[in-house]
């Protein structure tokens, strides 16, 4: 299956931007963040198609996968 994927702020360093992948059926989440050498601790937010995504939610045909690192500061 075709996911797009996009990497924010510091995930972009040594990646890329946005890449479309193509998935197997049933892809979780949270092992596309292991397949980009990420730690479930780095991530802060996750989207799918423009909503809260989780960890162990399973990625869609199409879907739109947005990862963004925790931001610190004060």
């Amino acid at each position: 299956m075709q996911v797009t994927v996009k990497l924010f702020a510091t995930f972009r360093n040594g990646r890329f931007k946005l890449e479309e992948r193509e998935l197997p059926e049933g892809t979780l989440v949270r092992q596309v963040v292991a397949d980009l050498s990420l730690t479930d601790d780095e991530i802060g937010i996750i989207m799918i198609n423009g909503r809260h995504g989780m960890l162990d939610q399973e990625l869609l045909p199409g879907d739109v996968l947005s990862l963004f690192p925790l931001v610190g500061g004060g």
